[in-house]
């Protein structure tokens, strides 16, 4: 048999996509895992201390996950080695074991910050998904860098990341290809920042915004996203802050597809009854621990043409009647999350009615 060039190599190997099956290709000979190298464009990286004894036989990854501790340097490193990536998650996992290391200075100091962020984002211009959820040494000066070099950034995780501030989404707000962005959990995050989103370039191309658990935020900011052309909108757990002033300007978006308002305790009747006639694209809705919330306003929703999940625990006054009623009546229901006390209050005959309409599920 005739030996295999690389191009052909190369041709067959890139049909190979599960990971163990590459790896057997690479045993073959010297020939196989250089070429089975060049062509592999994902890896997951477990540990980052041999970095240097194996990314440099990857040259051109598309896709990198790198979800344990990792330096400046290294992710430098990373950026010099595979100056074609398009995605990196970075995410740090939190695991029990970790907890108390990861709040530790030594955490923060030896992590990754601005600096391999910045060298990431010069490095690397053709990113396009970055996700650097709980990286604690990232900053306004990373940011910077990342949407001022990668003009193609689609998709930001910044979730739980303690030194982003308004002054970061900013910038953020100034990028012109974004579209979608996750700033859960950070708390630094005020109305001003809301604003600089709602008026920047990124106003007119995010789809899906994440701002669960940023509390400081209030109707003053909320009430901003309503000029933007938002798809999927979070605001769960945001605080007492946020009132049916908020909610009735949410409602004013109309491509509105997803909507996370559950635990916002001010929230009331009103603003289920603005969503239920100006957002006609809804497909899903979550008012868990939305305390005001009575039946009326989940009846409000009966006639809906696309809503297909709705979740309401611990709406407490919410009756049985009123979930029944609203499914019958909302031809497109598909799922509805109930709370689990309300089951006992709902008789057999009225749980195996609505088991048939969709699925139910018991939070």
């Amino acid at each position: 048999m005739e030996k295999l060039g690389d191009d052909e190599l190369g041709h067959i190997l890139k049909r190979v996509l599960d990971g163990q099956g590459r790896l057997y290709c690479s045993e073959v000979c010297k020939q196989w895992k250089r070429v089975e190298g060049l062509t592999r464009t994902s890896l997951r990286v477990l540990e980052t201390e041999t970095l240097h004894s194996f990314l440099p036989r990857f040259p051109n990854l598309a896709t990198v996950e790198l979800g344990k501790k990792i330096s400046d340097l290294e992710l430098g490193f990373v950026a010099e080695t595979c100056p074609y990536l398009r995605t990196i998650n970075l995410n740090a996992r939190r695991t029990r074991g970790m907890l108390d290391f990861e709040e530790s200075e030594g955490w923060r100091m030896d992590d990754v910050g601005d600096d391999g962020l910045c060298t990431l984002a010069t490095r690397c211009t053709l990113l396009r998904k970055v996700s650097l959820r709980r990286r604690k040494g990232i900053g306004v000066t990373g940011v910077t860098a990342l949407i001022e070099f990668a003009q193609n950034l689609r998709f930001l995780d910044l979730s739980w990341c303690s030194r982003i501030t308004d002054q970061a989404l900013k910038v953020i707000a100034s990028a012109n290809s974004l579209q979608e962005l996750n700033i859960r959990g950070c708390t630094s995050i005020t109305n001003q920042g809301l604003v600089f989103l709602a008026t920047g370039s990124s106003s007119r191309t995010l789809k899906k915004l994440d701002l669960s658990l940023c509390d400081q935020v209030s109707d003053h900011g909320v009430t901003q996203l309503q000029h933007m052309g938002l798809e999927e909108l979070n605001l769960s757990e945001c605080g007492p802050g946020i009132t049916d002033t908020a909610g009735v300007c949410i409602a004013g978006i109309p491509g509105l597809r997803k909507l996370d308002l559950s635990w916002l305790i001010n929230l009331s009747d009103t603003t289920l009854a603005a969503v239920s006639q100006t957002c006609w694209s809804l497909v899903e809705l979550n008012v868990t621990g939305c305390e005001l919330i009575t039946g009326a306003g989940i009846r409000s929703f009966s006639g809906h043409k696309t809503l297909g999940s709705i979740v309401m625990a611990s709406c407490c006054s919410v009756s049985p009647d009123d979930v029944v009623q609203t499914v019958l009546q909302c031809e497109s229901m598909r799922y509805v999350g109930l709370d689990k006390g309300m089951r006992a209050w709902m008789s057999a005959p009225v749980q195996e009615k609505l088991k048939s309409l969709c699925r139910v599920n018991w939070l």
